[in-house]
């Protein structure tokens, strides 16, 4: 009897060579950790320090960063496939979406050379974190309502408002915090970037109690007229969503990529104990009732796992506009299969998987995620409906 894949399948024929000694490289890597060691550090509230800067020092954090700033030249592809990976081996790294992902391609793209070469080294190599605000509590998936205002002061700015479910400031070096210039009150949404440091005057965050088990917490933060001065601005100031979207289309994909890791882990867990549990002298894997739906998720985990690789190479190519229908898609599809995958483990080892001893219970909440944020799978359906479809809008 053939043991279950550990590795991604059909890789080596649709990736490069590269991108599948990436693969595997980052599959040891988090190997050697595990999900042991990721549910330890999330139960005691401390981050996956250790497997965060193993990963800087070999290159993964950064290996969607331009080479001449310290990463790896490479493309969201990439750094979905490190995502990807850790997460199918128990250590789903909910920062890498934000850091490298958002405000690493975000800077990359619009910043100054100043602030490249002052951010980019670090987030390439895990030394320096930064989280990304742009959730509020009025606003949710409506950011035409962002209600943060910046104002200038002379060559200052100054910054004001609240954001919610901010990943992981604690243990970030800034925010990167999507605000608007304030004659944008009128109704026309021209969203700025700005980099705020996490002990600037003025910024107070607070933790959100949250029933996910991970390293990485929640806040909630407040902006009380937080002076920032000229160069903490990313890019123009009227460039309006087209910077706004250079973060927001890697997020979608690496959420996509974040939930096929977890995915991933539940099948192999699932289809192991299905293997070796024996009951009536036979492996309950051997039942259609059990063996069938494992088999649909295993086929759903691939048809997603295609979506997310669509899109992340329209986007390294470039292709902003296909690129934002294909993640909008790659996370619907990835999250889904997510959800189902996860529930089909636990029922494949009946009591065990709720225990603390297969780590997936602790994935039932993790997969909401991946339908819920950064964008709901509501709203992702409203999309392809008008854009896709050409349907009337409907909200």
């Amino acid at each position: 009897m053939s043991a279950p894949r550990t590795t991604a399948p059909g890789s080596q024929l649709i990736e490069t060579p590269e991108r599948v000694a990436l693969r595997r490289a980052v599959a040891d890597l988090g190997g050697r950790y595990g999900s042991a060691y990721y549910l330890a550090k999330a139960r005691a509230g401390r981050p996956a320090d250790e497997l965060w800067a193993e990963a800087g020092k070999a290159g993964y954090l950064g290996v969607n960063l331009p080479a001449e700033y310290g990463g790896g030249g490479g493309g969201i592809t990439d750094l979905a496939i490190v995502l990807e990976e850790l997460g199918t081996a128990g250590c789903p790294l909910l920062l890498l979406i934000v850091s490298p992902a958002i405000c690493g391609t975000v800077i990359a793209r619009y910043g100054t050379e100043e602030q490249k070469r002052h951010w980019l080294p670090g987030l390439a190599d895990g030394s320096r974190r930064m989280a990304f605000g742009i959730t509020e509590p009025d606003a949710g998936s409506n950011s035409h309502r962002i209600s943060t205002v910046a104002r200038r002061d002379g060559e200052d700015w100054l910054l004001t408002g609240r954001k919610v479910f901010v990943s992981g400031i604690d243990h970030c070096d800034a925010v990167l915090f999507v605000a608007r210039t304030e004659d944008a009150r009128t109704g026309k949404l021209k969203p700025a970037l700005f980099v705020v440091p996490r002990d600037t005057p003025g910024f107070e965050y607070r933790p959100i109690p949250m029933e996910l088990v991970s390293p990485e917490r929640q806040f909630q933060v407040f902006l009380d007229d937080v002076r920032l001065p000229a160069e903490a601005l990313v890019g123009d100031e009227n460039a309006g969503l087209l910077q706004l979207f250079a973060g927001l289309n890697p997020e979608r994909i690496m959420t996509a990529a974040f939930s096929l890791g977890l995915a991933r882990q539940a099948l192999g867990k699932a289809v192991e104990y299905a293997r070796t549990r024996v009951v009536w002298s036979t492996p309950i894997g051997a039942h259609q009732g059990l063996a069938h739906p494992l088999a649909q998720c295993a086929v759903e985990i691939e048809l997603a796992r295609l979506m997310t690789q669509k899109a992340a190479l329209l986007y390294d190519e470039g292709e902003d506009a296909a690129a934002g229908e294909a993640a909008n898609m790659a996370k619907y599809a990835a999250g889904e299969a997510a959800a189902r995958t996860v529930d089909q483990a636990v029922q494949t080892l009946g009591g065990n998987g709720l225990t603390q001893e297969y780590g997936l219970g602790a994935l039932l909440a993790a997969t909401r995620v991946g339908r819920v944020a950064p964008v709901s799978r509501e709203m992702v359906l409203n999309y392809v409906a008008q854009h896709t479809l050409g349907l009337p809008k409907s909200y």
